[in-house]
């Protein structure tokens, strides 16, 4: 009786313990119309990767968006936009850091048309 006891007592014990380590994660949904090709999506998703609290991050070249997944007491949205503007990309309302952009391979780059219309 006293193992059975026990038992319960450990169980009950490791799912609170478990449950309070619990992490809240925030996912986001952010527009990066810079994305032009592969080579722009792995640009965008290794810059993500090196943020602390990055779950995920997935380029989508034809939608020009990026989605990300990360522990919101170690991140947040806002530090993720600069991260992306410190690639070279436009992030929402966050514009490329001017320096990284001129570092992107020209296939990377937007056309002269698209990048003064801003």
């Amino acid at each position: 009786m006293k193992a059975i006891r026990f038992t319960i007592f450990m169980l009950l014990a490791f799912g609170f313990s478990t449950f309070a380590q619990q992490k809240t994660a925030g996912k986001a949904t952010i527009n990066t119309p810079g994305l032009t090709c592969d080579a722009c999506k792995d640009r965008v998703e290794r810059a993500l990767f090196r943020q602390y609290g990055i779950t995920s991050a997935k380029a989508d070249v034809k939608k020009k968006t990026t989605t990300v997944t990360w522990v919101t007491d170690r991140t947040d949205i806002e530090q993720i936009k600069t991260m992306i503007a410190n690639a070279g990309f436009d992030a929402d309302d966050v514009t490329a850091e001017e320096t990284a952009y001129k570092r992107l391979p020209i296939s990377c780059r937007k056309p002269v048309a698209e990048k003064s219309k801003k």
